[in-house]
């Protein structure tokens, strides 16, 4: 299929029925609390415990300073009041999967998982306790799983829920993040700030799962496909339990329904299409606010991601 999904299959652990094998490779993790019943839905994706190098402290320069980015590739935004706004480009995130940060007071997770497409940026406290987040290599319903170096617990970057360790039932504060394309963030925020190559050896800009979003079924899931006949990689914007398909909202630009507006503007690459990451198909960005205008956090998520995460969550299909 893909050539490094079939690496990563070759190498994945077959499916196990018991966390004991995890045990040996975390010693620290408390495996006896847990919300997970069936151990068979953790995985390897290949790499072990921090093989994808998750990034602390990263660097930024101003955006008019930048000339090796793309004008349609993505980026993930975040403008928090007061504070100077900064994008994190999927080019890294693609490679590291998180970016540990710290924005004025505010302490930040930036997460992407390639494999379901979900970009989401959390608050690193809990209950007032500080976290920093790395990648155990695992996989749940193809989703990441992170883990914080505190307590070594395990985390569902998908929906930010603890699921193994210490920390299980304890949830991340979502931030109102955007995926918006470079140029759009630049023309937005003339004097933000962009993330800054991390440095490691990593051939940055170019995607490593080419036409991974028009694949048939996603990598190592196993669950049914989404209802009403949706493509488990169609992208749909989920805000809380809620799915809207791409395009549903591509189609009618505008959509105003259960307390939320939703809109859609042109001018954003697909980062899983073709080799290089700004030059995937057009697929738009999705913007989320509230009835007041106040931004809302969501996910452009595959629909398998939103199916298996939200089994009981409710399809805004407009009929």
């Amino acid at each position: 299929m893909l050539k490094r999904l079939m690496l990563l299959l070759a190498l994945a652990t077959p499916v196990q029925a018991s966390p004991d094998i995890w045990s040996r490779e975390w010693p620290d993790t408390d495996f006896s609390q847990t919300t997970v019943t069936d151990w068979s839905e953790i995985r390897s994706g290949g790499p072990g415990k921090d093989g994808i190098p998750a990034i602390h402290d990263p660097r930024f320069a101003p955006v008019d300073t930048v000339q090796d980015l793309d004008p349609r590739e993505p980026v993930l935004s975040l403008a928090l009041e007061g504070e100077t706004p900064r994008a994190y480009p999927i080019r890294y995130l693609m490679w590291h999967e998180i970016v540990n940060d710290r924005i004025g007071d505010m302490p930040v997770a930036v997460t992407f998982c390639p494999l379901c497409n979900s970009g989401k940026i959390f608050d690193r406290r809990v209950d007032g306790r500080l976290l920093s987040f790395g990648v155990t290599g695992k996989l749940r319903y193809s989703d990441m799983v992170m883990y914080d170096r505190e307590t070594q617990s395990w985390w569902q970057q998908a929906v930010g829920r603890g699921i193994v360790g210490e920390m299980t039932g304890a949830r991340l504060t979502d931030l109102a993040g955007v995926m918006e394309s470079w140029e759009q963030y630049r023309d937005a925020h003339p004097d933000g700030l962009v993330m800054l190559s991390p440095g490691f050896a990593r051939d940055y800009g170019r995607n490593p799962y080419v036409n991974y979003d028009s694949a048939a079924r996603p990598f190592l899931y196993d669950g049914d496909p989404p209802p009403h006949g949706i493509a488990p990689l169609a992208r749909v914007v989920a805000v809380g339990g809620r799915a809207w398909p791409l395009e549903r909202v591509r189609a009618a630009g505008r959509i105003e329904e259960a307390g939320v507006r939703l809109s859609w503007e042109e001018g954003q690459a697909s980062a899983l299409d073709t080799g290089r990451i700004g030059q995937g198909r057009e697929v738009g960005t999705v913007r989320v606010v509230d009835d007041a205008g106040m931004k809302l956090p969501y996910d452009v998520m595959f629909a398998f991601a939103f199916d298996a995460f939200f089994p009981d969550g409710q399809w805004m299909l407009g009929r």
